[in-house]
């Protein structure tokens, strides 16, 4: 069990290539436009149907630090400190200690960078080795496979299927649950000499 506000205190987080600012107000102004123009690639990986607007995201941003039972971040990088996309701990349960994971790059120009998965081995750090969590659990759409490779080098397994979960075009699609606990992501880290 850990407490209901686990990420009151949430932290930005830095990498090498990206460093991860906690979304509010003033840090997701760069995503607006990424959003409500959505390159049609993200919008296809991600599966996202909902159209935006750029008030109703100003709006969400401006609560997010009200929301202490999830974590935001604005994935800015270092190289030009441009925003390259958000990411997110949400979906807490913490009787278990586990959240759900979610990450989207603002474009493909974004993509084949390392900067989605140092985005993800940020947030997993935190995760488990500040936030105490036991188990974080993501669904990938199966047609992805460069996302499902950077989440098997963070540490992600896939542990099952939502078949037909996703319609897109006329065409259904299924759905990868991936999961990375604790103890899994320990010996990770002990791997990598951390």
């Amino acid at each position: 069990m850990i407490p209901p506000d686990v990420f009151r205190d949430q932290p930005a987080l830095h990498g090498t290539k990206v460093r991860l600012v906690p979304l509010d107000a003033e840090s997701g102004e760069a995503l607006v436009g990424p959003l409500v123009d959505m390159d049609p690639e993200v919008r296809r990986l991600t599966g996202t149907h909902r159209e935006f607007t750029e008030d109703a995201l100003r709006r969400w941003y401006a609560t997010r630090p009200d929301h202490h039972d999830r974590a935001d971040w604005v994935i800015v990088s270092r190289e030009d400190g441009a925003s390259v996309g958000d990411c997110a701990l949400l979906d807490l349960d913490p009787d278990n200690a586990c959240a759900a994971y979610r990450i989207a790059l603002n474009d493909m120009a974004s993509t084949g960078k390392g900067y989605g998965t140092e985005a993800t081995d940020l947030v997993l750090e935190y995760a488990f080795t500040v936030a105490g969590l036991h188990r974080v659990g993501l669904e990938v759409f199966a047609f992805n496979a460069n996302a499902r490779k950077s989440y098997a080098r963070s540490g992600f397994v896939e542990e099952g299927v939502w078949r037909k979960h996703l319609r897109w075009n006329g065409e259904w699609h299924d759905a990868v649950l991936m999961s990375v606990l604790a103890e899994e992501y320990a010996e990770l880290r002990a791997s990598r000499g951390r």
